[in-house]
Order: structure tokens, then C-alpha cells, then sequence
């Protein structure tokens, strides 16, 4: 991967990171609220889960 590549994926990341937050953020605030009632151990488990899902993307997109 190079440079560019990787800029354009940073680039990327950050736009889809700032959508809910541009879009509604008195909804998405409410929605990070909830959070604190959610057990640690769950969102370790849902955190993982998508770093496995997002890893399944990327090996998929590469082996084309």
C-alpha cells in the first residue's frame, strides 16, 4: 500500500467518522449516552467484532 492510498483511507475514515456528527448531533450525543449503560465486556466484544469485520473487508478487497 502506498502513501496516497493510505492518505486517501485516513481521508476516508475521518468523513464517514464526522456524518453523524454533522447530520445530528443532538442524536448522536443522546446515542453515545446510552453507551454508559452497555457492560464493558460487550463492547470489548463489539468492538473486537467489527476490527475482525473490518480486517474481513480488507483481505477480501486485496485478494481481487
Amino acid at each position: 500500500m502506498d502513501g496516497e492510498t493510505l492518505i486517501s483511507l485516513a481521508g476516508l475514515l475521518l468523513m464517514v467518522e464526522g456524518l453523524p456528527w454533522a447530520a445530528a448531533p443532538g442524536r448522536y450525543k443522546a446515542a453515545l449516552l446510552t453507551l454508559l449503560d452497555v457492560p464493558n465486556d460487550r463492547l470489548r466484544w463489539l468492538g473486537l467484532g467489527a476490527m475482525a469485520s473490518g480486517l474481513l473487508l480488507v483481505y477480501l478487497a486485496g485478494s481481487r
